[in-house]
């Protein structure tokens, strides 16, 4: 009897992992549901910005596009600007994380080098000039777009401060971070390709021509 008693517990041993694991399989379900979801309520709204314009496009417009309830677009996003900025609010706070971790001695411009270089997937040319063609039919977000490099300009002009020894107060590091977020705006609509790695690399030259000046004279 005593064998047969261990012999059930061994099988609830094994069923409880088992137990334990569907509800993160159901959750990993969930997750993945609610990621189609929400890119399918982009891909939906960049068309229709790109298409019919941003101020006339409404909620419900990009619901019915996206195979949603209105209701769920406000779950995933409070606001159509926020789904237009989107895309583009990511990369922001994708590149201003790389400039607050970079290693010693790593400049600026070799983390903007490398950052617009690394986020160039061929599966997301697609998107990327659905995007572009949502900026240049509504010429009034690109002002969004400036606005959002905010945070990356003040964490790029403190970098370019440190780099350079300003001294307090110099707008020198500030104009160059001003000057470096126009040109990722530039290159955001860019498909990959030679022509955005030509343009990448003229970029960085030009940046770092300007931040020589900004450097004290040695000797």
């Amino acid at each position: 009897m005593y064998t047969c008693g261990m012999g059930h517990a061994g099988v609830r041993e094994q069923a409880e992992p088992r137990e334990q694991a569907e509800p993160r399989e159901q959750a990993g379900l969930r997750e993945r549901s609610k990621a189609r979801r929400r890119a399918a309520i982009i891909r939906a709204a960049l068309e229709l910005f790109a298409e019919r314009g941003y101020d006339a496009t409404t909620i419900a417009d990009i619901a019915a596009a996206a195979d949603v309830a209105p209701r769920t677009v406000a779950m995933y996003f409070p606001s159509k600007q926020d789904i237009a900025m989107s895309r583009f609010s990511q990369s922001v706070d994708e590149l201003t994380s790389a400039l607050r971790s970079r290693g010693p001695g790593e400049s600026g411009t070799a983390i903007l080098d490398r950052w617009l270089r690394a986020r160039s997937p061929e599966a997301e040319q697609d998107l990327r000039e659905l995007s572009g063609r949502m900026f240049a039919a509504n010429p009034e977000l690109n002002a969004l777009r400036t606005a959002r490099m905010a945070t990356v300009i003040a964490e790029g002009a403190a970098i370019i401060a440190q780099d350079t020894a300003a001294a307090p107060g110099d707008a020198g590091p500030r104009i160059a971070a001003v000057a470096a977020a126009a040109i990722v705006i530039e290159l955001a609509d860019i498909p990959p390709g030679d022509r955005r790695d030509r343009a990448i690399t003229t970029a960085m030259r030009y940046l770092d021509a300007g931040l020589a000046t900004l450097r004290p004279a040695s000797g």
